[in-house]
C-alpha cells in the first residue's frame, strides 16, 4: 500500500487536471445528489468551506441552502492556537480574507462562531477517499482534531464532497484519522 503523501500528490494533480466545464458540471451533480440526502432536508447547521486548489465547489449547495433558510458556517483557523478549527457563520454579506494557507475565510469572530456539537451536518473538502469512508485531507489534520468526539457522539453527519477521480481503491488508516458519513460525487453517493 502505498503512503498517505505519495496518494495525496497524486489525487491532488487528478482533481487540478479537471477543465471548468468539469468542475462546474460535478459541482452540480453533487447539489442534485445533496437534496436528496436526508441529513441535508433535516439540517437547519451546516459547515460548508470554500474550494481550493481544485476541490470541488460547494457554492451550488451554499445558495441552495440559503434559500431553504439554512444556516452556513465556514471553517475558520484560530490565529493563536495555529491547530484549532472555528466553525463561523457565512452570509452572502460575510468578508472574505486570505488565510496563511491562501484560502479564504472570515475574519475570525467568535461571537459569530458555534461548537462543532452544534453543526448538523459537515460537508468536508478531502483530496481522496474510499467506499468505507476513509478521507485522505491535505495532510494538516484540522478536521479529524475538530471531530475528534465524533467517535463517542453522532452528530454532526459529515459527509466529504469529492470529484470521482479522487476515489481510490484504500486510504491507509491513522489512529486520529475520523471516517466519514459518506462521500458525494457528481456522479453518485457513496
Amino acid at each position: 500500500m502505498r503512503d498517505r503523501k505519495a496518494i495525496r500528490s497524486e489525487l491532488r494533480q487528478r482533481r487540478r487536471a479537471l477543465s471548468q466545464d468539469q468542475q462546474k458540471q460535478a459541482a452540480a451533480g453533487v447539489l442534485e445528489q445533496i437534496k436528496r440526502r436526508p441529513e441535508y432536508q433535516r439540517s437547519q447547521k451546516l459547515a460548508v468551506y470554500l474550494a481550493n486548489d481544485g476541490e470541488i465547489s460547494p457554492e451550488n449547495i451554499v445558495s441552495h441552502a440559503w434559500n431553504e433558510g439554512k444556516s452556513c458556517y465556514l471553517p475558520v483557523l484560530d490565529e493563536h492556537d495555529k491547530s484549532k478549527l472555528h466553525f463561523q457563520l457565512y452570509t452572502p454579506d460575510t468578508i472574505l480574507l486570505p488565510n496563511r494557507f491562501n484560502i479564504p475565510e472570515p475574519v475570525l469572530d467568535l461571537s459569530l462562531c458555534i461548537p462543532a456539537t452544534d453543526l448538523d451536518l459537515v460537508l468536508m473538502p478531502l483530496t481522496g477517499f474510499d467506499e468505507s469512508g476513509q478521507r485522505l485531507g491535505m495532510g494538516g489534520g484540522f478536521y479529524d482534531r475538530a471531530f475528534a468526539f465524533i467517535k463517542t457522539v453522532n452528530k454532526p453527519v459529515l459527509i466529504g464532497l469529492a470529484h470521482e477521480c479522487q476515489k481510490v481503491d484504500s486510504i491507509p488508516v491513522e489512529d486520529w484519522d475520523v471516517p466519514m458519513s459518506g462521500v458525494i460525487t457528481g456522479e453518485k453517493a457513496y
